[in-house]
């Protein structure tokens, strides 16, 4: 009796944790790594995909919007550690307010550890230089339009390219003055239209000029505009895929707008080198949380979420854009039609670098 119990037993154990096979009713199984009969080699999947981002590189495009004097170059150049931004390329160059919004881009390889981006800046001067600023935003609602439906456009083709050129815009940083009192007009209408279309991180420019109080108190009044506005900002909390995606959008979501201060000159602090504005109270060490935010804005574009960028604009903004413009097609008939804007018809040319 007590062998046939002890029999009873390890069947007992056997039935409460059996192989994830296949019923006739099941549609897949989870087979994890301990119900494998030896090493199989999935997880070098890792390895391959790496070895081949290395090989071919990879595009980023940002985008820098917002009024002259908020040290848009200067905040680019210290992002990626290096003279990329237009201004920093072009001999000779000349600051002149322009007259209308010109968008103009320049692009850089950047290798680091092995590893080749295609980083492309793209500048907005004229923004909200001027008097009467009313629909100055058309220009690079155009501009973002256009480079979706040039890779629509290239998806369409029957003898497709390998590897489409990537130009659309992953993310959009619109630099905000340090006024310390509210969002301003041309500042909600902006993002209210942009925040559609592409990912906008919004950024206080030079907050050395605010207190820690002022900038605190201008930051929260950021945040309740944005919110009685209806303006979407990067991260989206639709867009979170899990509890670890919301609990850390959550964090960046508590310090956006990024109170932020740009500088390429390195000062000694302690005996270190650090990128810093030398001021007669002392130095603004760039890097320090304690002095500004621009880590955390670092943080999120290249070093956690630039990935999540280009997912964003792939799977969500450019999606919608695709889905509205075959709609269009199909209405029409087979082939695309003509590129509209809500303010009138937008005439392609693919060869002007402005606009």
């Amino acid at each position: 009796m007590e062998e046939e119990k002890e029999v009873m037993e390890e069947m007992e154990v056997e039935i409460e944790d059996p192989l994830p096979c296949l019923s006739e009713t099941d549609t897949q199984g989870i087979i994890k790594g301990r119900d494998l009969f030896g090493y199989v080699g999935i997880e070098a999947v890792l390895d391959q995909m790496r070895r081949k981002t290395m090989k071919a590189g990879f595009e980023f495009n940002i985008m820098v919007v917002g009024q002259s004097g908020l040290g848009k170059s200067t905040l680019v150049n210290t992002l990626f550690k290096s003279k990329v931004s237009r201004k920093s390329c072009t001999p000779n160059y000349e600051e002149k307010i322009s007259k209308t919004v010109h968008l103009q881009s320049v692009s850089h390889i950047i290798e680091e550890k092995g590893v080749k981006m295609k980083l492309t800046v793209i500048d907005t001067p004229g923004f909200g230089d001027q008097i009467n600023n009313e629909n100055c935003w058309e220009p690079i609602v155009k501009y973002v339009n256009e480079q979706y439906e040039k890779y629509l456009k290239e998806e369409l083709n029957v003898n497709r390219k390998r590897r489409i050129p990537d130009s659309r815009v992953h993310c959009c940083v619109y630099f905000l003055p340090a006024t310390g009192h509210w969002l301003r007009p041309i500042d909600v209408e902006f993002m209210r239209r942009l925040g559609k279309i592409v990912s906008i991180v919004p950024v206080i420019a030079k907050a050395d000029t605010l207190t820690l109080e002022e900038r605190l108190e201008f930051k929260q009044r950021i945040r309740q505009d944005l919110q009685a506005n209806g303006i979407r900002v990067y991260p989206q909390k639709e867009y979170d895929e899990d509890a670890e995606d919301r609990i850390l959008n959550d964090k960046i979501r508590e310090n956006i707008p990024f109170a932020v201060v740009g500088t390429d000159k390195e000062h000694q602090v302690n005996g270190n080198k650090v990128l810093g504005r030398k001021t007669k109270w002392g130095i603004i060490e760039v890097e320090n949380v304690a002095h500004c935010e621009f880590a955390h804005l670092r943080d999120l574009l290249i070093r956690s979420h630039l990935q999540d960028l280009k997912d964003v604009t792939h799977n969500i903004h450019y999606e919608t854009y695709r889905v509205k413009r075959l709609n269009e097609s199909n209405a029409n008939g087979l082939a695309l039609s003509p590129l509209t804007l809500e303010n009138g018809t937008l005439e392609k040319s693919e060869a002007e670098s402005h606009l």
